[in-house]
């Protein structure tokens, strides 16, 4: 990674997403760079074993070919510590490290960590002491972490399996619930740009707000202060449970997340079908005159598309400027293009998070 083509590589995204946004009369995008290295909260290796040595390593893409890692400067630092501390350690044990194949690592702006210990083998009590033993010592050694081991059909933690993160938003620290192996966004930096961005997107806007594919509520609560109501849906149900803790945790009254799929709520908005996880909520209650969208790089599907435009306003934040571009060659016919912003989530990468504002024409 050469930190010193950072401006030059972000400035290549710039022109392309202008470029692809040009047929639809985007206004100039507003730019959120990311740090140039440590950026990365999320990172997961494969482990290589090589005699009594044990050590991260990671395939080139291309030609597949081994890469051994001992540092990895596009992961948070505190991964990167983490990395330097644990692998003595488990090579110290025949037992942790017999058949461990992978470790993933979750960190977070407020100092605290999952790792995730993957195997290739049952993993039974004697493991478990064993893994316990690894995490009081790298407590002492200053981590704030939960460990968990994962075989075939096999979870074991010790404490918890998440951590809250606390990400300072417009001055206000808000407390997020991450869970291990369930989405979170993997730039927290650029993280609290986006979510400062749509704070100042939705500013005055007035009714309420529907949001799809809502995660762990990483928008809709940091939104709630624009809306009189947040109504929000999310099939995962680790996500469901985390948003849920989120909303109490930031004392937050006026959101209501609901456990559905986005292609489910659309059947239900339209009237199409009835959900028994709809029982007690009245969708007529909501006046939602803005949607907000944050979907999977495949985009949004024809149906939730045509949902969408029964909206005023459009809050979209992509993934995939591709797919965006897909749904606003049919979203522009009913709504234009008022804000477009570029997050540089993922540097010195081909990927790119935008964001668009789209009012009723």
């Amino acid at each position: 990674m050469h930190t010193e083509h950072y401006e030059l590589q972000l400035a290549e995204k710039v022109e392309r997403l202008k470029n692809m946004m040009a047929p639809y009369a985007a206004p100039e995008p507003e730019v959120f760079e990311s740090p140039e290295s440590h950026y990365r909260m999320r990172a997961e290796f494969r482990l290589w074993h090589e005699g009594d040595d044990l050590f991260h390593i990671m395939f080139d893409k291309k030609t597949k070919e081994r890469i051994r890692i001992d540092q990895f400067p596009v992961a948070s630092q505190l991964i990167n510590n983490i990395m330097i501390e644990i692998l003595p350690l488990i090579k110290q044990s025949e037992l942790l490290r017999h058949k461990l194949f992978q470790i993933d690592y979750l960190s977070t702006l407020s100092n605290k960590l999952i790792v995730s210990l993957l195997y290739h083998k049952k993993l039974g009590e004697e493991w478990a002491e064993e893994a316990k033993q690894l995490k009081a010592t790298l407590v002492t050694k200053g981590f704030d972490l939960q460990l968990i081991g994962r075989a075939s059909k096999t979870k074991i933690m010790f404490d918890n399996d998440f951590v809250d993160e606390v990400l300072p938003i417009n001055g206000r620290d808000m407390i997020y619930r991450q869970v291990e192996n369930s989405f979170t966004q993997p730039n927290a930096h650029v993280n609290i740009k986006m979510l400062e961005w749509a704070i100042a997107a939705t500013q005055g806007a007035t009714g309420d707000l529907l949001e799809l594919y809502c995660g762990n509520g990483n928008f809709s609560l940091a939104l709630a202060q624009n809306f009189n109501h947040v109504l929000a849906t999310e099939i995962a149900k680790p996500s469901v449970a985390a948003a849920q803790y989120n909303i109490s945790a930031n004392k937050i009254d006026n959101v209501q997340i609901i456990r559905m799929s986005a292609e489910d709520f659309t059947q239900a908005m339209r009237g199409i079908r009835e959900f028994r996880r709809l029982e007690g909520i009245n969708l007529a209650d909501y006046q939602c005159n803005t949607i907000f969208v944050d979907p999977p790089r495949s985009g949004l599907d024809d149906k939730t598309v045509q949902l969408v435009q029964a909206y005023d306003n459009i809050l979209y934040i992509s993934c995939n400027p591709e797919t965006l571009c897909d749904n606003l060659s049919v979203l522009n016919e009913t709504h234009k293009v008022e804000k477009l912003a570029l997050f540089d989530q993922f540097p010195y990468t081909h990927h790119m998070e935008s964001g668009v504002l789209l009012t009723r024409r």
